[in-house]
C-alpha cells in the first residue's frame, strides 16, 4: 500500500512540474503594444507583482494590462521612468496566468520610448 501511495504521489509531482515548466518556459505569442503608460505598481499581499497598464486608445477604453517578472530589473525602471508617456511594450503571452509571477498572461521583456501618433508635429 505504501509503494503505490508513494507512486501516485511521485505521480502527481510530475504532473505539477510538467505544467509548470509548460506554463512558464513555452511562449503561447509574442508581440508589441503601444500606448500612454497609466499605471505601474508593485502590489500584492503574499506575492509582490509589477502590474502595469497601458491605454491605447483616445477615450481609453482599450486598455492593455500587463506584468513584470521581479528579474527585469531594467524593464521595471524604464517603465518607473516612462510613468505618462507613450511607449512600446514587447511583450510574451503564457499559456495561463501564474499568481506568484504576476495578475496577467502578458508580460513585458523590453520597453521604448515613442513620439505620441496623437500630438505629430
Amino acid at each position: 500500500m505504501k509503494k503505490i501511495l508513494a507512486i501516485i504521489i511521485i505521480a502527481l509531482i510530475l504532473l505539477f512540474a510538467s505544467w509548470f515548466a509548460t506554463i512558464y518556459y513555452t511562449t503561447y505569442s509574442q508581440g508589441v503594444r503601444s500606448g500612454e503608460l497609466i499605471k505601474f505598481s508593485h502590489k500584492g499581499l503574499v506575492f509582490k507583482t509589477w502590474e502595469g497598464e497601458i491605454s491605447q486608445g483616445i477615450s481609453g477604453a482599450q486598455i492593455f494590462s500587463f506584468s513584470v517578472e521581479d528579474k527585469n530589473k531594467e524593464v521595471i525602471k524604464k517603465l518607473e521612468e516612462y510613468q505618462g508617456r507613450y511607449v512600446k511594450l514587447s511583450y510574451k503571452e503564457r499559456f495561463s496566468k501564474i499568481s506568484w509571477l504576476g495578475d496577467s498572461k502578458y508580460f513585458i521583456i523590453d520597453v521604448k520610448e515613442e513620439a505620441s501618433p496623437h500630438f505629430r508635429k
